[in-house]
């Protein structure tokens, strides 16, 4: 059978992966960022000394990490579209990719906030005791005394996420939307080549994985001691 396999025509429906493959890439890139800021203010209300902000942030973080992903990919496509609908007052473009943007974004925010908690809590007490020595205030020492200590000491935590993220994606498959795995599945069965077509969506997530993945382990290796 694995003689059989022809990839010649993913020359033609190259442009139509691309496409797919941006679709990815902007959901990956707005769901970290998004996700990353998000995550640093919940892991920063996990650990306030305000109860009812504590309280918050762990129902939140609990919530997202006990639901499977891709029942809260539909969730957000059959509930949230028509509240976005109502908040910009008009008619959405694509309500599937700004679904789907909305819902990677604060499930990945739950699991960054948690990676986020962790490296605040491993900065050494004695940090915070001299910069509040020094007049620094609470907030300026955490925003410029230990958030940057324990993000520094988290990079290769977060972009293992990062990865985790873009494999995630191709879960966009069950509302419809045109991804790099969807596309790929979409263009296989028009050209009856579909083994091939999802083999090519494959090895692209292997090969961009496998190169960040070196990278984090890079990172970790060479880690400022």
């Amino acid at each position: 059978m694995m003689g059989e396999l022809d990839f010649s025509f993913l020359i033609h429906a190259w442009p139509a992966l691309w496409q797919g493959f941006r679709v990815t890439l902007q959901i990956t890139v707005t769901a970290v960022v998004v996700g990353l800021l998000l995550g640093i203010f919940i892991a920063l209300a996990r650990i306030s000394r305000w109860r009812f902000l504590a309280l918050a942030g762990t129902v939140y973080v609990n919530l997202f990490r006990s639901i499977p992903l891709v029942m809260v990919i539909l969730w957000f496509y059959l509930l949230v579209p028509q509240w976005l609908q109502g908040l910009v007052g008009g008619r959405l473009e694509d309500t599937r990719f700004t679904s789907a943007l909305v819902a990677f974004s604060l499930f990945e925010a739950a699991f960054y906030a948690e990676i986020i908690r962790a490296g605040i809590q491993s900065v050494p007490v004695g940090q915070r005791q001299a910069a509040l020595a020094l007049g620094l205030s609470p907030g300026q020492t955490m925003f410029y005394i230990i958030l940057p200590q324990a993000l520094r000491n988290m990079v290769p935590l977060l972009l293992t996420q990062a990865i985790i993220l873009f494999q995630d994606t191709s879960l966009v498959y069950v509302i419809g939307l045109a991804d790099l795995f969807g596309t790929a599945t979409r263009v296989g069965d028009r050209d009856g080549r579909l083994i091939e077509a999802v083999l090519a969506a494959g090895a692209i997530y292997f090969m961009l994985s496998l190169l960040l993945s070196r990278w984090v382990r890079h990172l970790t290796v060479r880690k400022p001691g």
